[in-house]
């Protein structure tokens, strides 16, 4: 029997909270021709939802004592945001569907309504955060580029000139980051490897169980007969065996491909099954 896993709950928290709690920073350098107009130790700080745009910091132009205000490079506050608002949904659904399960049992079986939504929510999350994950990933390595050292001192007017020395001091750490989106797809398999057991609770693979079997029969069947293994695609191939299989025959001679003959009409082939 399925219940909410603790892992869901856990897994979101993780992800809301390394990427919705992180702040950072980089430390630069410009060591001007006249020393008394370097600065040594630039900070820039940012943290989420990464509207870098917004992030300023001043720096020295080395021409006087006059400075320059500069700003980041990029906003990448949606995949940040969307990213952090799945996580949170997810924990939210996670307790209350745990909550449910547990103490309401009888409401959660009546009219097959708990399982049935629980099945697609369970799949329209699984959804969420494979579309989630994947943009803050792509979000991440942008944000990577944006507060790279070196790239950030490509800003400065200073560092254009020649006589003035431009130097990178700390980069920032981004290994909360980088385990936001492992956990971002982690969720997604757990999720995603869970939409089985929750549809086996709404009770519709039983009622559909016949089907299957059968199906897979004839596949098997249609795979053995077509010879994949054996040379029965002369006169005395398989399929030439019934004498009523008409119609049948020519599509297996079509491409005589064998796979093809798996996709073939389910009429011909169970009329060909009872023979």
């Amino acid at each position: 029997s399925h219940s909410p896993k603790a892992e869901w709950l856990l897994f979101a928290i993780f992800a809301f909270a390394t990427c919705g709690g992180y702040s950072g920073g980089l430390r630069l350098s410009v060591d001007c021709a006249n020393k008394s107009e370097s600065d040594l130790s630039i900070d820039v700080a940012f943290a989420y939802p990464f509207r870098l745009h917004q992030v300023n910091f001043d720096a020295p132009t080395c021409e006087g004592k006059r400075r320059e205000t500069l700003s980041l490079i990029g906003d990448f506050s949606s995949s940040a945001e969307f990213f952090v608002t799945i996580a949170v949904f997810a924990f939210l659904y996670s307790l209350a569907a745990t909550v449910v399960y547990i103490f309401f049992q009888n409401k959660y079986r009546e009219n097959n309504r708990g399982p049935l939504i629980d099945f697609i929510v369970t799949v329209v999350f699984s959804f969420l955060w494979l579309v989630g994950s994947s943009a803050w990933a792509k979000g991440l390595s942008d944000v990577k580029i944006a507060t790279d050292p070196d790239e950030v001192l490509l800003l400065m007017s200073a560092c254009k000139q020649q006589s003035n020395k431009c130097m990178p001091v700390r980069s920032p750490v981004m290994s909360s980051l980088n385990t936001s989106v492992v956990f971002g797809f982690l969720n997604f398999i757990l999720w995603a490897g869970n939409i089985w057991f929750v549809f086996k609770e709404t009770g519709w693979h039983s009622s559909g169980q016949r089907y299957p079997p059968d199906t897979m029969e004839k596949q098997s069947s249609s795979y053995n007969q077509g010879g994949y293994n054996q040379d029965n695609y002369g006169p005395t191939g398989g399929y030439n065996q019934p004498a009523g299989f008409g119609q049948q025959a020519n599509y297996g001679q079509v491409g005589e491909y064998g796979q093809q003959q798996s996709y073939s009409q389910s009429g011909p082939t169970s009329f060909a099954n009872q023979i």
